[in-house]
């Protein structure tokens, strides 16, 4: 069981919706004669899960994707864990259109990926960002988003960020954290909106945590103002049974059409 991950219903839901996009995604740019569109998942997985609601396993955003009809041209799957990449792989012994990789997605986008895409002007990418905590560098998310060929879905980690970094006490954060944080985020001025500074019962100072919401918010401007992309979708709260947000997904484009498709898909679940 240790290559496949066991996952809840709202990993469910985020494998439907990028589905759901991905379809609508190829059938487009397939009918634009010259386009050579292309898949990307970042932390793939084995392909397959072990669904908690379902008590069996079901598909991952990899062997969807590769199902969708029109296909992609092609497809690149990232993962650190070599287990779980061979495993994968053992679903495509002959697909010379399906690329793994094994390694740190962080490394891996930056030197071979989107290189690879920005070396003919007919290429664009379709891109999944799904880490499981703090793990993806701000440097990934700006080069997408200044390349101006790759859409994005992104999960903001909220669970993490809540637990290890947006603590009630932020002198208890580790150093490991914070520096997690900043490698995310890009610098260190998230600490300026995790915080309101509001006086004490004795006009002391201190620093009071802000809401999640307003943090995911501001990552939403950066991916805007920063990285440049031109469409960034209203965060979509992930929720467990009991209301708490798990992460957002964000999904954030160069087209308008394109964040039309995904806020209408963001809709049917927004309310979940």
């Amino acid at each position: 069981m240790a290559i496949y991950d066991e996952i809840n219903y709202w990993s469910e839901i985020k494998i439907d919706i990028v589905k759901r996009y991905a379809a609508e995604y190829s059938r487009i740019l397939t009918k634009q004669r010259g386009l050579h569109h292309i898949y990307i998942d970042a932390f793939s997985g084995s392909g397959r899960h072990y669904s908690k609601t379902k008590k069996d396993f079901v598909l991952g955003s990899p062997l969807e994707a590769t199902r969708l009809d029109p296909p992609f041209k092609e497809y690149f799957f990232i993962d650190i864990d070599k287990e779980k990449m061979s495993a994968l792989q053992n679903n495509f012994p002959e697909r010379k259109d399906i690329h793994i990789l094994g390694g740190d997605c962080n490394t891996l986008l930056l030197i071979e990926v989107f290189p690879y895409i920005q070396s003919d002007k007919s290429r664009r990418g379709l891109c999944l960002l799904d880490p499981y905590g703090i793990d993806l560098t701000w440097e990934v998310v700006l080069r997408a988003g200044r390349m101006k060929t790759i859409e994005i879905f992104i999960n903001f980690p909220a669970m993490d960020i809540n637990r290890n970094v947006l603590l009630r006490k932020p002198q208890n954060v580790r150093d490991s954290d914070i520096t997690r944080m900043n490698i995310f985020w890009g610098d260190n001025t998230w600490q300026k909106i995790a915080y309101d500074e509001v006086p004490d019962l004795f006009g002391e100072q201190r620093k009071e945590k802000r809401p999640i919401t307003e943090m995911v918010h501001e990552y939403k401007k950066r991916l805007e103002n920063m990285a440049g992309f031109a469409h960034v979708s209203a965060p979509l709260p992930m929720r467990n049974t009991r209301r708490g947000i798990v992460y957002f997904l964000l999904f954030a484009s160069q087209k308008p059409v394109a964040d039309r498709i995904v806020t209408y898909i963001f809709n049917k679940y927004r309310n979940y």
